[in-house]
């Protein structure tokens, strides 16, 4: 009898552009999250308030938790094998249905939310159980452990989506602090230990990067949408036509700040990480939570902005200052971990103390919306051209020193 191969015939060979590229099934999978995106940030227009903001940020975490807990599947399992496929599209079924759930999520829809979700995460690990029966212990050990923390936190929200008001989100929330923290606590089991990020070294950064870098344009292009659908439908007037540019300027060095330089020197220093696995878990499962935030939080107010130019209530300017903050700040974290910096980036960290600055004087409602809109751009813009012309400079030290910009 033949021995059990090394590696299951459903893992990606290693190395090599083959391992590392992301394929048309995945692209096909995100379509699904360009339709979860939009439904969460026309849901928290709807209800902007801070019930209505709390609501929206647990389920924000929820459709990022499943999409890159499939991101890291994807890395391992290659798609382009028939089993893995048909593994993905069922999710993908799932996740339209996850998707169409979340404007009703906290009303008639939470048990439809609540079982596409819990079917996803258990279903897909599941999957990767099976498929690598006879790959390495330490993989197989690892999924073991995860698909008991989803089975566990599963009991939460199905729980949840029977319950109804204050008790749906509290049993919600509580599942998804289990998912969230499993990982700082290596999923540990009893009877099973711990993983460690050595288990995860063999992640492939070029992947996982790509495959993040690719949510952050989904989030980017609902941005654009939003933009050029309201903006459509409004008189072309100089006040609308302001919008509209600053709406587009604002996305414009939303995109420079995160693609410029960011993604390849955060790439290098995952490749040449000592604890790649360490790496993908802090900078790009967790920290691009915020930037994708910000993103979907910067297309709130630019409708906003685009639909009400003259006013803005207190839960609009947080919402048009709050996106930027969000959305540098995840930057600034980002970019501190995978680089050899002391600090965040001082131009990110000034472009947080400049919006700082600007919220009280927002809240005395001395400002309209459109110039709070124009405002908030201004200082995209600087923080994107600050960040660019430090990085280019001829005097600029190496990226692997700890400097800041």
């Amino acid at each position: 009898m033949n021995a059990a191969p090394a590696h299951p015939a459903l893992l990606r060979t290693s190395g090599g552009h083959e391992r590392s590229r992301v394929t048309v099934v995945e692209l096909f999978f995100d379509l699904v999250f360009v339709f979860a995106v939009t439904q969460l940030s026309h849901t928290l227009l709807a209800r902007l308030d801070a019930v209505g903001a709390v609501q929206i940020a647990l389920l924000l975490i929820a459709v990022w938790w499943v999409w890159i807990f499939t991101s890291w599947v994807t890395n391992w399992l290659d798609p382009e094998r028939m089993a893995v496929r048909i593994c993905l599209l069922a999710l993908m079924l799932a996740g339209l249905v996850l998707s169409s759930s979340i404007p009703a999520a906290f009303a008639e829809h939470g048990l439809a939310f609540a079982c596409a979700y819990a079917s996803m995460q258990v279903g897909r690990t599941l999957f990767f159980v099976w498929a690598v029966r006879d790959g390495p212990e330490s993989l197989r050990r690892n999924f073991y452990r995860i698909l008991t923390w989803f089975c566990f936190s599963a009991l939460f929200w199905l729980a949840g989506g029977l319950a109804a008001g204050g008790a749906r989100f509290t049993l919600w929330a509580l599942a998804l602090l289990l998912e969230v923290a499993a990982p700082w606590l290596y999923f540990y089991v009893p009877g099973l230990g711990r993983s460690t990020t050595r288990d995860w070294s063999d992640v492939d950064p070029h992947h996982l990067s790509e495959r993040c870098g690719l949510f952050v344009i989904i989030a980017l292009g609902e941005s654009l949408l939003v933009t050029g659908a309201t903006f459509s439908e409004l008189a072309w007037n100089p006040a609308t036509i302001v919008a509209f540019a600053s709406a587009f300027l604002g996305s414009v060095a939303m995109w420079w700040i995160y693609f410029d330089t960011g993604v390849q020197r955060a790439t290098d220093h995952f490749m040449h990480s000592g604890d790649p696995g360490r790496v993908a878990r802090g900078a790009y499962t967790y920290l691009h939570l915020p930037i994708v935030a910000g993103i979907i939080v910067c297309a709130v107010s630019d409708e906003l902005v685009l639909a009400h130019p003259e006013h803005v209530s207190n839960a609009g300017i947080f919402a048009i200052l709050g996106g930027p903050a969000l959305y540098l700040l995840g930057n600034a974290l980002f970019k501190w971990v995978t680089n050899a910096r002391r600090a965040p980036p001082l131009s990110h960290m000034a472009g947080l103390v400049l919006l700082f600055a600007l919220t009280p004087v927002a809240l005395s409602h001395v400002l309209s919306a459109l110039a709070l809109g124009v405002a908030t751009t201004v200082v995209m813009v600087l923080v994107a051209a600050w960040e660019t012309f430090a990085l280019r400079r001829p005097n600029h030290i190496s990226e692997t020193s700890p400097t800041r910009v």
